[in-house]
């Protein structure tokens, strides 16, 4: 596996990654109503068109356009009804007409909808319409929407909700998806204490725990079976027992803390030791130090202990390599230019990204961050809207300053 003793800007990393992770072979048949956010493993092509028949797009009367008059009121005779489901069932013949509602098949013979605003009188079975000016037709030939064998989906795709409407509409039932990743996740450090453990047996010098939680709901979107493999401690032979584990039910480890440098960081050798680590460090602030590699077939991901560099690394890093995993593509992040409101202090070397909450007025965005950006400040997200990118090159950014954001609603999903 590459090493890379030089620091990797983001799309190096993400580059070098992608390299090394293999695209799924396994399919799976998935019916249609658990599909939501999986990935097809084989393109939709419609088996019918839609409409499958001419159908009417308003409620009115269905009639043959040589019976109306564009000069003049004029009447036909109301022979009958189609409804959505009870068509009418005989073509229509000259000087007749069909109250005809959306949706409804159009009687053999019409060629036209007058639409019900423009009836002018009904007597019995003798419907009186005004003059007829328009050129619509209101009808929805075969086809309108979707041609038979017409592609409604790639593989690769990740199903959306209005994707599963447009497959039910075409009949399709079940599918063919790529299997969900097993994404297993670790937190490390003997600091940590779960979530719900009481305050009072909280000892001196321990935190809660964080990271795992908030990795797993980051990944929520993707198509994965995420589990919670609890705490790592700083122990070399636990840390080895807890990998060999996990490999037995995972597709994919990640883990937080324990990749940095220092005496107690024990999980980059334990990777090392068991299977082949690339340990990069990154041009990311925050977010500098990352491990990759892999175990007995397991790709796994080491990402830095502190929160905002975990949230950061797992949103730019690990999320789009496990969608690669999955099948399908994260888009790329979308960047809107704002007006900073807000100086930045920043050192070149590494491209920062803190945490801003952006608005629109009208003309343009703009750009406020959100207090203090230190990597251990998960208030600093409290009310983010977006990160702001400062480029490794930019120096210190003051009030005025154009600057690229990152809306967290594109990041999240």
């Amino acid at each position: 596996m590459a090493q890379h003793s030089q620091a990797l800007d983001l799309e190096e990393a993400l580059t070098a990654i992608r390299q090394q992770l293999p695209s799924p072979q396994e399919q799976e048949t998935c019916v249609l109503d658990e599909a939501l956010g999986r990935v097809l493993a084989k393109p939709i092509d419609a088996a019918l068109p839609l409409p499958p028949f001419v159908a009417s797009a308003m409620d009115g009367y269905a009639v043959r356009s040589a019976d109306v008059n564009a000069n003049s009121a004029y009447t036909l005779k109301d022979v009958g009804t189609s409804f959505a489901g009870h068509p009418y069932p005989n073509p229509i013949a000259p000087g007749q007409c069909v109250r005809i509602f959306t949706g409804a098949p159009l009687p053999a013979a019409a060629d036209l909808v007058i639409v019900q605003e423009n009836v002018a009188d009904q007597s019995g079975e003798l419907v009186t319409f005004v003059p007829h000016t328009t050129q619509e037709s209101h009808i929805r030939e075969v086809g309108n929407d979707v041609d038979k064998g017409q592609r409604l989906a790639e593989s690769g795709e990740r199903i959306t909700p209005f994707m599963l409407g447009q497959f039910a509409a075409a009949g399709i039932s079940t599918l063919q998806v790529f299997p969900r990743v097993r994404v297993g996740i670790f937190s490390s450090g003997d600091e940590l204490r779960d979530p719900g453990t009481p305050v009072e047996e909280l000892a001196y010098g321990q935190i809660y725990d964080s990271n795992r939680l908030t990795l797993a709901k980051l990944l929520d979107d993707l198509p994965i079976h995420c589990i919670d493999l609890g705490c790592l401690p700083d122990d070399p032979n636990k840390i080895d027992d807890a990998l060999q584990l996990a490999t037995d039910t995972c597709d994919v480890l990640i883990t937080s803390g324990g990749v940095s440098v220092g005496d107690a960081d024990y999980i980059v050798e334990r990777i090392r030791a068991q299977g082949e680590l690339a340990f990069w460090r990154l041009n990311l602030k925050p977010g500098k130090p990352l491990a990759f590699g892999e175990i007995r077939g397991r790709w796994i991901f080491g990402l830095p202990g502190n929160p905002i560099s975990t949230i950061i690394t797992a949103l730019l890093v690990a999320k789009p390599a496990i969608a690669h995993l999955a099948g399908t593509v994260m888009p790329t992040p979308m960047k809107i230019p704002a007006i900073l409101k807000s100086s930045i202090t920043h050192t070149t070397g590494r491209t920062e990204y803190q945490r801003g909450q952006f608005t629109f007025d009208g003309s343009g965005y703009s750009v406020t961050h959100t207090g203090e950006q230190g990597s251990n400040r998960l208030s600093s997200f409290r009310h983010a809207n977006c990160l702001i990118e400062v480029d490794k090159a930019q120096g210190d950014m003051h009030i005025g300053d154009q600057v690229l954001i990152l809306p967290l609603t594109n990041l999240l999903h």
